[in-house]
């Protein structure tokens, strides 16, 4: 990869970059490298479905568990912006976001290396058998995570940005492409779920089951190898048959670096502090929507194991609370698919994507609230001494049909807020890649907020979920009534000049 040289006094900000003209490629180009997302995705369902159980059966507490997942935004925080910095001025002849895609793409690899196989490495370095802290296979664990949500970053941003650039600026395309991302993603969800809620996978692969590895720890090792092999099949097959042309050409007017020096983060704040105000809003909104969602996101199958199923970490109950867990995901992903096909008929006008965007909000709003009825009711379903079985067929139903819901608003999210910057950075003639990492901005600073935060607020009302998950309901409300108060429509120039009606 190569990085233009020293830069021009006159020329432009990366945030106001002139990309080349874009040919709007097949539509099967646009599908191969949206499929990509499915095998992200399947390890992210992963990751959010089984780890945060599996790292309390390592030793990790409750209340610090959620510290394990600040990797996540901190390496969005980091890697997005600089991995879309150089993606945008990247001139390798294999292209500008090719590169970086199979590099992601080989680090998760690695990284699943690395956390399925934490306590056998412990184990060999010296960790004890049986129950207690396993500190080895806590840090072999926490170094693959990490690396495995560098990798995920670095996968994702140059994906939606290579999406951008096969669109060719074109909005319905933009749109579409979103789209076929997002249900992309929930195929992986499906697959991801469906493997994190089957028992017996490890009998597939039954080398997985060890001394230090037992039957939990041997089917999610059983899943992240399907799981890579998803993603190394589907990134070789994007990768090889979906060739940068015109979109691997250099900037006509590149923004250039002195050798040495890592500009993105000046680039960054230039970009912040020169973005219009529609993109503030979208960020605002965007920011109270995700510290709504990640709680949920990061505790849903702890939920069902504790508050719903009644159990302790460790226990039969508790697992099958977060097998149960794993199958809502499941649903909720199939739901997700369809709503993601659904929502380029329900936001045909431009007028009409605040009030979607609005709408579901406070959908998640009251879906998070309920999860308070929810586990009221199986609290006094249960028998004074504690639970002994699994809670009335009511509530796991009503449960599932809680997850199965959150699958519109989470479809609404994944599509509208990127098509949406996709169409902003167009008209403005910034990055793809560095619009991006503007956006995901908005993302990652309210999961570091909500990662640090949500274990102590949980302990400060008495331990569990609940409270994370109140506080989240409270902030997709404001997020819905700041969208439709104050979240702009896509510009009619923008329409107009891509020959469309905006996300028709």
């Amino acid at each position: 990869m190569e990085v233009a040289g020293e830069a021009k006094d006159n020329a432009p900000s990366s945030f106001q970059l002139q990309q080349p003209p874009l040919q709007v490629e097949p539509m099967w180009k646009i599908i191969l490298v949206a499929a990509i997302a499915a095998g992200v995705q399947f390890g992210w369902a992963l990751q959010l479905s089984l780890l945060t159980p599996y790292v309390q059966l390592l030793g990790i507490p409750h209340a610090w568990a959620a510290i394990i997942w600040l990797c996540g935004p901190i390496s969005g925080l980091l890697v997005q912006p600089i991995v879309g910095y150089y993606s945008d001025h990247c001139t390798s002849r294999f292209g500008r976001r090719r590169p970086f895609i199979g590099f992601g793409a080989g680090l998760v690899a690695l990284a699943i290396f690395l956390i399925g196989f934490a306590a056998d490495l412990g184990h060999a370095v010296g960790d004890s058998l049986g129950k207690g802290p396993k500190p080895r296979a806590i840090t072999v664990f926490v170094v693959g995570f990490w690396i495995l949500d560098v990798a995920n970053n670095m996968l994702q941003g140059p994906c939606r940005a290579f999406l951008a650039d096969l669109s060719g600026g074109n909005a319905r395309k933009m749109s579409t492409a979103n789209a076929l991302f997002s249900f992309f993603m929930a195929i992986g969800n499906v697959l991801g779920y469906a493997a994190g809620s089957y028992t017996h996978l490890y009998k597939v692969f039954p080398f997985s089951k060890t001394k230090a590895c037992d039957l939990y720890c041997a089917n999610l090792k059983s899943c992240f190898f399907i799981s890579v092999a998803l993603l190394l099949t589907m990134t070789i097959l994007a990768l090889t048959l979906v060739r940068e042309t015109a979109t691997a050409a250099a900037p006509k007017h590149p923004t250039t670096v002195k050798k040495g020096k890592i500009p993105v983060f000046g680039e960054l704040f230039g970009a912040l502090k020169d973005l219009p105000r529609m993109m503030w809003i979208l960020m605002l909104v965007t920011s109270l929507n995700w510290v709504a969602w990640f709680p949920f996101l990061l505790f849903d199958t702890d939920w069902m194991g504790k508050e719903v199923y009644g159990g302790n970490v460790g226990t039969k109950l508790y697992d099958q609370g977060v097998r149960a867990g794993a199958l809502g995901l499941m649903i909720n992903s199939i739901v997700l698919g369809f709503a993601s096909l659904g929502v380029q008929f329900l936001a045909r006008r431009p007028r009409q994507v605040k009030k979607l965007w609005g709408a579901v909000n406070f959908l998640l709003a009251v879906c998070l609230a309920m999860t308070v009825l929810i586990t009221k009711l199986a609290e006094r379903g249960r028998p004074s001494t504690g639970a002994t079985e699994s809670p009335l067929m009511g509530i796991k139903v009503g449960a599932l049909a809680l997850f199965a819901v959150l699958g519109i608003p989470l479809a609404v999210t994944y599509i509208i807020l990127f098509a949406l910057a996709s169409i902003f950075s167009s008209n403005s003639g910034s990055g793809q890649g560095m619009s991006l990492g503007v956006l995901n901005l908005a993302i990652v600073i309210p999961q570091m907020v909500v990662s640090v935060a949500s274990g102590p607020w949980n302990q400060l009302f008495g331990g569990g979920n609940l409270p994370a998950f109140v506080l989240g309901a409270a902030a997709a409300a404001v997020s819905g009534i700041l969208s439709l108060i104050m979240l702009p429509s896509p510009p009619d120039d923008v329409v107009t000049k891509a020959a469309v009606g905006g996300f028709h």
